[in-house]
């Protein structure tokens, strides 16, 4: 009898997990757009100020990962939720890019540790053979709210009411903090480990953590200046684009979830790495409506195809009590990959141009798929034989 992956546990966190990503995909497409008309902030500055996010992501996840498997996971998962949720009210006050930076890096440490949790929480509820398939539908409702999100904030600042839009921010994610506090956790026995930093970090997750930081690298430009290239390309909505890759992201998740648990993981990320390359180059080579609204896409089934597949390599074969170690060390390298790129694409586009920028994104996109090749896959296939 096929496990039942459907249940009225692992359903609400999921909805919970879409109400938080819908917030956090509220600000992607205006927070670059808001520093540039309030505070005439560089490109520089705006991809510092929203690498700030993603650094402290990535110095909590370590941490948040130690702690769900040493305490627990409902009190991290649902005190870090309330946080998260009350940081929004923060931007309604904003008088500075300082202001700004130090908003960010707050809901940077808040969703660091809610995402690892909430991540964690999932991979319990799913059953063992339905793995792949259940990260994938999970991952699905940061897809959904990637298409949705953009697409509702667009829509609330049409008049320039960002103040309404941070506000909207808070109230979708206080109900999905309202949603979590009905899901009943699975009893994950603690370990007791001795506080120490290798045991943060978790070597099985290792290999696929450092190959996943030079696919999101690219992730991290595109998400971070999308909406400032259509601008500059004489696109004034980057809505369609968003919804575009989102719409790719979700149809590959499914797909490539149920992939990994028939066949494994190998043939579709040679698959997903080729596409990122090939979407990267459509965006910096052709900029008409055509070719913009393509390359995402090509990008969005890319990016769907590796996210689903990479979180499944790091979760195989690991005991429940060490999950929250490997779901903290993938997720840690996964932000490092966008902070890192939010400020490399930055940069980038100031010393050349964007076209410029996404050619050599493509080319880290090419190097990710030479790690998996030659090294991922081979530790991948030694530890599950």
């Amino acid at each position: 009898m096929k496990a039942t992956l459907w249940t009225k546990d692992f359903t609400l966190i999921t909805l919970a997990n879409l109400l938080m990503a819908i917030a956090f995909y509220f600000m992607v497409p205006i927070l670059p757009v808001f520093l540039s008309d309030n505070f005439s902030a560089t490109e520089g500055q705006i991809g510092l100020v929203l690498s700030f996010y993603t650094i402290a992501a990535l110095l909590i996840r370590p941490f948040a990962g130690y702690a769900l498997d040493v305490i627990g996971r409902y009190s991290i998962y649902i005190g870090s939720l309330l946080l998260f949720s009350t940081v929004f009210f923060g931007y309604t006050w904003a008088t500075s890019i300082l202001f700004v930076l130090v908003l960010r890096f707050l809901h940077g440490l808040t969703w660091g540790a809610m995402s690892t949790a909430g991540s964690t929480i999932a991979v319990d509820l799913v059953p063992q053979k339905r793995r792949g398939e259940g990260i994938g539908i999970f991952g699905l409702s940061m897809t959904i709210a990637m298409a949705i999100g953009p697409l509702i904030a667009i829509a609330i600042t049409g008049d320039s009411s960002y103040k309404k839009l941070f506000y909207f921010a808070a109230a979708f994610s206080f109900l999905g903090l309202l949603l979590a506090l009905f899901v009943r956790v699975p009893k994950i026995s603690t370990v007791k480990k001795k506080f120490k930093l290798t045991a943060l970090i978790d070597k099985q997750a290792l290999p696929v953590s450092l190959n996943v930081f030079l696919v999101t690298i690219p992730y991290g430009g595109i998400i971070s200046f999308i909406a400032l290239y259509g601008r500059s390309i004489g696109f004034e909505s980057s809505g369609l684009f968003f919804l575009l890759i989102a719409i790719g992201i979700a149809i590959s998740r499914i797909l490539s979830g149920k992939s990994f648990d028939r066949v494994g993981p190998k043939k579709i990320c040679i698959l997903g790495l080729g596409l990122l390359i090939a979407g990267l180059l459509i965006l910096a080579l052709n900029k008409s409506f055509f070719g913009y609204h393509l390359s995402a896409l090509i990008l969005g089934f890319g990016f769907g195809i590796i996210m689903a597949t990479f979180q499944a390599i790091a979760n195989h074969k690991v005991e429940a009590e060490n999950r929250g170690a490997a779901n903290s060390t993938y997720l840690t390298f996964f932000d490092s990959g966008i902070g890192f790129g939010m400020l490399l694409v930055g940069y980038l586009i100031q010393v050349m141009d964007y076209s410029g920028a996404f050619i050599l994104c493509g080319a880290i996109e090419l190097l990710a798929l030479v790690v998996f090749v030659f090294y991922t896959i081979p530790k991948f296939e030694k530890a599950s034989n």
